[in-house]
């Protein structure tokens, strides 16, 4: 295949009678049109969704531009997060420095909305001209009497997943700061989990807890997703932390596993195997009988209120060439597990933040002839989509005019998308969703008209 001969390594086709070799983790190449070369972007895409915290951007008015609407996570109770705040830097304090601007601004915006907690996030122009964000929110912080936290997501250290540790470092500091933290007679609560790497996209987070909720397991603390800063700081009171996005969050479960001794459970709820996995494993841990009937109560209840529906749309997706394209590694694991039970080949995966294991697993999850990519590009994506004859994408918003210019169908797994995915619930909605993309009368009209030759792009 015909790429930049710098990213021949990173992007490779499945072999019977050799590994994979991927790299990975790496800094992306400049000028490929890389989507995870922005450390700020993976800090604010943490951190936003913490819902009674306020989130200030210390940098210019471009970077706010990553608001709410670019992750729409749902809350239940505070909406102060659907602001977009920013220190509007500019000329004059690039030269002379921002900090007296950032101290207005965290003046005025806390006796305005009155939040319970302050994220102030620094952006590459920050990290140039050295602005001390650690003494200004320090100031801040006993000014008035509430956490003040610098994230120190300034560009031109890293990648996105470099932002993913800056929020986790943020999030340790905001429970370190908790009263549960601090208490002596701090006790573990029976049957409670944290949810991390959930960010309540479409209500996901919601269904989940139901479900855990239905076998009688207590959520303590949703990072971040519907996240609330009391329940965040109350964290350590939790038996145990599960994990769904490990590239987000992976980095604060170790943490708080070395630092607070609170165990950390790899669990996915995208497509119906993984679901039902990863509630019989939750209850595995607890060991406790009643837990365990009530999670195979709720299996079979769920799974027989949806399994024939999904059945219908099968048909109409058997044998289809799919391509996988999306931001962290464990979605894509799932994708295929569900894709190969709706009897589709998956016939290209790449991810944004996958690490060598990651890439070692997915390979071994798909058929040789597959071509795995680590943070492709747009030129990149549309080679190996045509090479590979794909008849859908299943990717991000970015990804949907590419694939509609290339005359497949798309389905949207990001996180701008408006219904849900996860639970069983979910995997419907994924299989209508594929089935109503693949099956689409506009792909006839498009080839017939590309056959006959009067097909014309705009």
């Amino acid at each position: 295949m015909d790429i930049l001969s710098e990213r021949k390594a990173f992007v490779k086709r499945k072999r019977a009678d050799s590994g994979l070799a991927l790299d990975c983790e790496k800094a992306s190449l400049p000028g490929a049109v890389s989507q995870r070369a922005c450390v700020f972007c993976g800090a604010r895409v943490v951190l936003n969704p913490i819902t009674d915290a306020l989130h200030l951007i210390h940098g210019p008015i471009g970077c706010a531009s990553y608001t709410w609407d670019i992750r729409g996570s749902l809350s239940s109770e505070s909406e102060i997060y659907r602001h977009s705040f920013s220190t509007d830097m500019r000329e004059k304090d690039v030269i002379f420095g921002g900090e007296k601007k950032l101290e207005k601004a965290l003046e005025e915006l806390i006796n305005k909305f009155q939040p319970r907690a302050v994220f102030v996030f620094s952006t590459c122009i920050v990290g140039i001209i050295g602005d001390d964000l650690e003494a200004v929110c320090k100031a801040a912080e006993r000014k008035f009497g509430l956490p003040v936290i610098p994230v120190q997501s300034s560009g031109f250290e890293g990648t996105k997943s470099s932002g993913y540790r800056a929020a986790g470092d943020a999030i340790f500091r905001l429970i370190c700061k908790g009263q549960a933290f601090r208490s002596e007679k701090e006790e573990k609560i029976p049957f409670s989990v944290n949810m991390l790497g959930d960010f309540n996209l479409a209500a996901e987070l919601w269904i989940v807890k139901d479900y855990l909720k239905r076998i009688g397991i207590k959520v303590i603390a949703t990072m971040t997703g519907d996240g609330k800063v009391k329940d965040i700081q109350d964290a350590p009171c939790a038996r145990l932390n599960i994990l769904q996005c490990a590239g987000s969050m992976g980095y604060l479960a170790r943490r708080l596993k070395e630092e607070l001794d609170i165990p950390f459970m790899k669990i996915s709820f995208f497509g119906e195997l993984d679901t039902i996995n990863s509630l019989r494993a939750i209850a595995g841990f607890f060991e406790d009988r009643r837990i365990r009937e009530n999670t195979e109560r709720l299996i079979r209840e769920e799974s027989s209120r949806y399994s024939s529906r999904i059945e219908k749309y099968k048909k109409g997706i058997e044998g289809k060439r799919i391509a996988i394209y999306v931001g962290g590694a464990f979605k894509a694991k799932s994708l295929i597990k569900s894709f190969r039970a709706l009897d589709a080949e998956v016939v290209f995966v790449g991810t944004q933040t996958g690490n060598r294991d990651d890439y070692e697993e997915i390979s071994a999850m798909t058929n040789p002839g597959t071509i795995i990519a680590d943070d492709t590009n747009p030129v990149e994506l549309a080679k190996c989509l045509g090479e590979q004859k794909a008849d859908l994408l299943v990717g991000g918003v970015k990804e949907r005019y590419l694939a509609y210019k290339l005359g497949i169908g798309f389905c949207d797994h990001n996180h701008e998308r408006k219904y849900p995915l996860a639970g069983f619930v979910g995997d419907l909605e994924f299989t209508r969703e594929i089935y109503t993309s693949i099956q689409s009368p506009v792909w006839k009209i498009l080839k017939r008209e590309k056959d006959a030759g009067t097909l014309r792009y705009c």
